[in-house]
Parts: structure tokens; sequence; C-alpha cells
């Protein structure tokens, strides 16, 4: 049964996911986190963030993590072919078409009208992940990281994976840094 979830639940987000890996992240979070409840919020922003690290397209790896945590290797094969799937036949069989249609209006309409609707669909999981941050760091620290990122990436133009990189090595050493202090709450929680 996990199986065919898996493939349905990737299938739908590889044939809804109109332009590419970042508009297909909220719907991979609402078949994973809200339908299938295969892992929380937190969990989902983890992948997220590790899969934008690393390079190629942002679905295909979310999907293969998120099918090996599910159902192993044959869940990682299952959710990366059904992402795939769906691209692979439509490429075909648009690519046969499109240079016959590429001039309508209704085309041409078509494409413009779906770009609003991801940019919503990307602004309302990034309001999710905001509250979320919000809720473990407060309202200081997460304006701070946001704007710090922003100022970073946009006007400076660091690369995502070299912020995200940098914030992982500052919570690792941070964590180091007093583990004797981390001893000493581990052993007053334990009595």
């Amino acid at each position: 049964m996990k199986h065919l979830q898996l493939f349905l639940a990737f299938f739908r987000v590889g044939m809804l996911g109109y332009g590419g890996g970042p508009s297909s992240i909220p719907l991979v979070h609402k078949e994973v986190v809200e339908k299938y409840k295969w892992m929380n919020d937190d969990e989902f922003a983890d992948v997220l963030a590790l899969g934008n690290t690393l390079p190629g397209p942002i679905a295909t790896k979310m999907a293969g993590y998120i099918g090996y945590r599910v159902a192993g290797i044959l869940g990682l094969i299952n959710a990366t072919l059904s992402t795939i799937l769906p691209t692979i036949v439509l490429m075909i069989v648009l690519l046969t078409t499109i240079s016959s249609v590429k001039d309508y209006p209704w085309v041409q309409g078509m494409t413009a009208a779906v770009v609003p609707v991801v940019g919503v669909m990307l602004a309302t999981l990034t309001w999710d992940f905001f509250k979320k941050s919000q809720k473990s760091l407060g309202w200081v620290k997460a304006l701070a990281l946001i704007c710090g990122s922003f100022l970073l990436m946009e006007l400076l133009g660091l690369h995502p994976a070299i912020l995200i990189g940098g914030l992982l090595l500052a919570a690792i050493l941070k964590r180091d840094k007093n583990p004797d202090k981390d001893r000493m709450v581990e052993r007053g929680s334990a009595s």
C-alpha cells in the first residue's frame, strides 16, 4: 500500500508541479506532511534545506529521500520514477505539438497565468516556514536571519548552498562550545 501511495503522491506532484522544482515544493509538502503524514513540518524543512545544498533538481532529490525513508530502496526508485514520469511523457507529447500552437494567444495566456499561482504557492510555504522559525528562534532572531540571508543572497550574490552550509557549521560549532553545560542540562532533566 505504501508503494501505491508513494507513486500517487509523487505522480501528482510531477503532474501539477508546473514550472520546475520550486513550484513543486508546496505540492510535495501537501502530500508528504499534510496528506500522508510521513514527516512533520520540521523534518520537511530539514529535507528541503539539505536538498537545496545538493546539485540537481530539488523535486527528484526530495522524492528520492522521502521514498527511501518511507519504503527503502524500492521506495526511492518508486518515488523518483513517479516524479519524473509525467515530465517525460508530457515532454514527448508537448514537444511534438508545441511548434504548431506556441503562438496562439491562449497558450501564451495559460503560461502567463501560471506564474502568479506559483508565486502564491511559494509565498504560502515561505510564510509557514517563517512562522515555524519564529516559534523556535523568536521574532528578533528569525527576522535577523531572514534579512541577513536576503542581503547576502540578493545583494551580495552569495549562493544559497554556501549560506546554508555556513549556518549549519555555525550551529554545530555553537553546540560544541558548551559541552559541559549540555551534559549538566541532560543530567538535571534525567533526575
